[in-house]
């Protein structure tokens, strides 16, 4: 009898083989050039990804730039969903393009996806020309109030950026009009910031902290609804005046649709696991993300998500902006 027992043990076994992931090396896709804020970030948390997996995990970052990264995500949903595919989204491929694109996008930014947990918030900053005539957000505010309407310039990476969107609903907020140049780029933004081709904008703060620190601009005020560690003299938006202000972009880890749970459950239990490490979050924040720390699994995450998107798409329907495909 205990003979049989143990042999039925065993072929059990044999018939549900032990859960084994990862099998082969993972990939973290980003929807940007190496070089930027969104590569930075998923390269310091592939590093660390890796180490929580598991000894012998390898996971690589490949880069799919286009359409802020609507490319790329389009592209996600179409791989295996094993698990060694994942992508790191934020708010310009997830929040505004579903929303601002003309047409929309082919894919749904919550339904279309697996959520795997957020990685962290991230602030905007407002930066003025040295010339402009404010020391403070409080000054700056007054100014934007009290100028006639279209008579400030300011500065984005592009149209339909989160820069612009931020902007936009900025001057919503103040009751005035501003006149838009947009650049390509967020290098070439802060350089007509600078040079004093615009006199204002709102930028990335992770692209904008050097400029900043160095005195090349002055960083006023900060767009979340919290002060940034790294700039903990710097006000938000909200606390220099302008009521409620609360806008962000957002790193998110995502898979493609109908990941097995478990295999969901080992991704999250590692991001979750990384973002725990003081030095993990030390350097995200340099790279000016600030690591998540509230309640993380992947049905938190899904919720994140559906109130990003409904915020966007708020956003989006306020001020108007769009974007052609």
């Amino acid at each position: 009898m205990q003979r049989r027992t143990a042999l039925t043990l065993a072929l059990a076994s044999l018939a549900t083989p032990a859960f084994a992931f990862p099998e082969k090396p993972i990939t973290i896709a980003t929807g940007y050039a190496p070089g930027g804020s969104t590569d930075i970030a998923a390269r310091l948390l592939a590093e660390r990804l890796a180490a929580n997996l598991g000894a012998g995990t390898r996971v690589l970052v490949e880069n799919r730039p286009g359409a802020g990264g609507v490319v790329a995500a389009d592209w996600l949903r179409r791989q295996p969903a094993d698990g060694h595919t994942i992508m790191l989204v934020e708010s310009s491929s997830h929040g505004i393009a579903p929303n601002a694109l003309v047409g929309g996008t082919r894919y749904d930014p919550v339904a279309d996806f697996s959520h795997l947990g957020v990685i962290g918030t991230a602030p905007l900053i407002l930066v003025v020309n040295n010339n402009f005539p404010a020391q403070t957000a409080a000054q700056a505010i007054a100014r934007f109030r009290s100028a006639p309407p279209e008579s400030l310039t300011y500065a984005t990476s592009g149209v339909g950026t989160i820069l612009h969107l931020a902007t936009e609903m900025l001057a919503l907020d103040l009751n005035t009009r501003f006149v838009h140049v947009p650049y390509r780029s967020g290098g070439q933004m802060l350089t007509a910031i600078f040079t004093g081709e615009a006199q204002f904008g709102i930028a990335v703060l992770a692209s904008a902290a050097n400029q900043v620190r160095q005195g090349l601009a002055r960083g006023l005020a900060v767009t979340g609804r919290q002060r940034f560690p790294s700039f903990p003299d710097m006000p938000t938006l909200a606390e220099a005046g302008v009521t409620g202000f609360d806008l962000e972009t957002w790193n998110v880890l995502l898979g493609p649709p109908n990941m097995p749970a478990d295999i969901q459950a080992a991704l999250n239990r590692a991001l979750v696991a990384s973002l725990a490490e003081p030095e993990l979050a030390a350097k995200l924040q340099t790279a000016g993300v600030l690591a998540w720390h509230q309640p993380n699994g992947p049905t938190e995450a899904r919720g994140f998500m559906q109130r990003e998107v409904a915020k966007f798409r708020a956003v989006v329907e306020r001020t108007g902006v769009r974007l052609e495909p």
